[in-house]
C-alpha cells in the first residue's frame, strides 16, 4: 500500500494550529484565572484530536477502493462526536473549565483555516495586482 503524501498546506495547517494553541494558553496563562487558561488548552487539544481524527478518517476513505465505504467513516465519526460530547459535558458540569476558555480553544482549528484561507487571498490578490 502506498502511503499518501500529506499535502504542504496540511503540514502548515498542523504546525500553526500548535501555535495557535500556544499563543492562546500562554496569553491566557499570563493574564487569566486557573479554570479558563486550563479550558483554553483543553478546548484547544480536544479541536487538534477532532482534525487529526477527521483526517484519518477520510484517508482510510480515499484507501479503500470497493464496497461500502461511506458507513465505516461515518460511523467514526458519530462515535467520535458522541466522545467529543460526552468530555465536554464532564468539564463543563464539574466545572473543571470556563466555558469562554473552553470556547476559545475549541476555535483554534477554525481560527487556522480562517487566517490561512485570509492569507491566500492576500497573496493572490498582491500578485495579480503585481502582474
Amino acid at each position: 500500500m502506498n502511503p499518501i503524501v500529506k499535502d504542504p498546506l496540511q503540514k502548515r495547517l498542523e504546525i500553526t494550529n500548535w501555535i495557535i494553541l500556544a499563543v492562546l494558553f500562554v496569553v491566557s496563562f499570563i493574564f487569566t484565572a486557573h479554570a479558563f487558561y486550563l479550558g483554553v488548552l483543553l478546548g484547544g487539544f480536544i479541536s487538534i484530536l477532532n482534525f487529526h481524527g477527521m483526517e484519518m478518517g477520510l484517508k482510510g476513505l480515499f484507501r479503500k477502493q470497493s464496497g461500502n465505504v461511506k458507513l465505516p467513516v461515518m460511523i467514526k465519526y458519530y462515535i467520535r462526536l458522541g466522545l467529543t460530547g460526552i468530555v465536554l459535558f464532564f468539564l463543563i458540569s464539574t466545572r473543571t473549565v470556563d466555558v469562554v476558555g473552553l470556547l476559545i480553544g475549541l476555535s483554534v482549528v477554525v481560527l487556522n483555516m480562517v487566517f490561512t484561507m485570509l492569507a491566500a487571498l492576500a497573496k493572490k490578490n498582491f500578485s495579480e495586482e503585481v502582474s
